[in-house]
C-alpha cells in the first residue's frame, strides 16, 4: 500500500469513527440509563445520527411486553416507571406521543404506542428508520403490546 493510500485509509477510518458526534465525544445516549416498564423487552434497535454542526445520535427502539393487555397499557406503565425514577414529563411533538426528561436533563425520551407512531409516520408528522417502521408493523400484525421509543441526549 502506498503512502497516499494509507493516508486516505486513515482519513476514511477516522471519519467513520467520528460519524456520530464530532468533537471527539460520543454523542449517543446510553440505553442502559433508560428505565423500561417491568416485563418489557427491546425487539428492535437502530442508531440514527444527525451529522450537522451539532452532531448527535438518537437511539430508536421497539419495545414489547407480553404481560401488558395492550399498547396503551404499556405506554402508561412506561410513564409510571419513568416518574418513579425521577424523570419529568415534557412536551412531545404531537398528541400521540409522550415525552420525558431524565433527572438533570441529560436524556430525553419520546414514546408512543406502535399504532400511534405508525400513523404519524404515514401522515408525515414524524420520521423513523425503515427497520423501526417495519418492526412496529410486525408487532401490530402479531398483536403484541408494543411501543416506539426514541432516546436522545437532553439539553
Amino acid at each position: 500500500m502506498t503512502a497516499g493510500r494509507v493516508v486516505v485509509a486513515v482519513a476514511l477510518a477516522a471519519g467513520a469513527l467520528a460519524g456520530c458526534g464530532g468533537n471527539g465525544g460520543d454523542r449517543t445516549p446510553d440505553l442502559a440509563k433508560l428505565p423500561l416498564a417491568s416485563g418489557s423487552r427491546v425487539v428492535a434497535r437502530v442508531r440514527q445520527c444527525d451529522r450537522g454542526s451539532n452532531a448527535y445520535c438518537a437511539v430508536e427502539l421497539v419495545v414489547v411486553d407480553p404481560t401488558s393487555h395492550d399498547s396503551g397499557s404499556l405506554v402508561f406503565a412506561e410513564r409510571r416507571i419513568l416518574a418513579r425514577h425521577g424523570w419529568t414529563t415534557d412536551h412531545s411533538t404531537n398528541g400521540d406521543e409522550r415525552a420525558a426528561e431524565s433527572p438533570g436533563d441529560k436524556l430525553r425520551v419520546t414514546y408512543a404506542t406502535a399504532y400511534g407512531d405508525l400513523k404519524d409516520i404515514e401522515l408525515g408528522w414524524i420520521t423513523r428508520s425503515h427497520a423501526i417502521s417495519l418492526a412496529l408493523s410486525h408487532t401490530l400484525f402479531d398483536r403484541y403490546a408494543a411501543m416506539s421509543v426514541m432516546l436522545e441526549l437532553g439539553s
